[in-house]
């Protein structure tokens, strides 16, 4: 263990690629070391090490988990505190995204949905807290506007990221003074990488007020303010959608 490294640490899940990758730049461009975990994207994980690495000598930490196994939660912070001795901040970013329409969802789909989105945060949360409080850190949740205002076709998605806002809440209230936790509600930031019909893309940024997609960096910069430079935010589901959500 490393009791007295002198940089703030970050976990960040799913940050290999997208957004997450942005997210861990940001967070190191900022003078965060990292622990990026991630669960198929090897090759992209080790590339963005790499890429860090260039740029600050023993600054990131690789962790393979699938956050679905429970299990391996609890070692994902106990590997990351015997390298770096402490903890400041947890992105809960990794997300699985896919319709599930009504008549042909299934058992298996929700339960990828639901660990994915909603009990892989909570419970890597709950492992994570005693380092947190100890550093007096924070926790920022990648939820989704789709959690208020639901997506068709996708209700598996958008009930597991309304219980990601509902946890954001209540672990704010419940883990107050000492850590604090919020969340970031993107809005067209990057399309799935399956591919959305193009008319379905001008739709959408028809009805955003900034006339545009967000990107990568719009999200990332949300989480470094939220993590970095709002002390007295805690509880709050930030909105970084262009203007989407506001009413007609």
């Amino acid at each position: 263990m490393t009791p007295s490294h002198d940089r703030p640490v970050a976990l960040i899940s799913g940050a290999g690629r997208r957004v997450g990758a942005v997210i861990a730049r940001t967070l190191h461009a900022a003078g965060y070391d990292l622990a990026l975990h991630y669960r198929h994207s090897a090759d992209a994980a080790r590339a963005l090490a790499d890429e860090l690495e260039t740029r600050r000598c023993g600054s990131t930490l690789l962790l393979q988990a699938e956050l679905a196994d429970l299990a391996a939660l609890p070692a994902l912070v106990t590997q990351l505190l015997v390298h770096y001795g402490r903890l400041d901040a947890l992105v809960n970013n990794a997300s699985a995204f896919y319709p599930t329409p009504v008549g042909s969802a299934t058992p298996a789909q929700w339960h990828e949905l639901f660990a994915s989105n909603a009990q892989a945060p909570f419970f890597l949360s709950q492992a994570a807290v005693p380092a947190l409080r100890a550093a007096r850190g924070g926790i920022v949740n990648l939820v989704d506007i789709y959690a208020e205002r639901p997506l068709a076709d996708h209700p598996l998605y958008c009930m597991a990221k309304a219980a990601l806002a509902a946890m954001t809440r209540s672990l704010a209230l419940d883990l107050a003074p000492v850590v604090r936790v919020n969340g970031i509600a993107p809005g067209a930031v990057l399309w799935p990488s399956d591919g959305k019909n193009g008319d379905d893309q001008q739709a959408m940024l028809a009805r955003t007020p900034l006339q545009r997609a967000g990107t990568p960096e719009d999200v990332a910069g949300a989480v470094l303010w939220l993590l970095r430079d709002a002390p007295y935010v805690t509880g709050q589901i930030i909105r970084v959608d262009g203007g989407r959500t506001l009413p007609l």
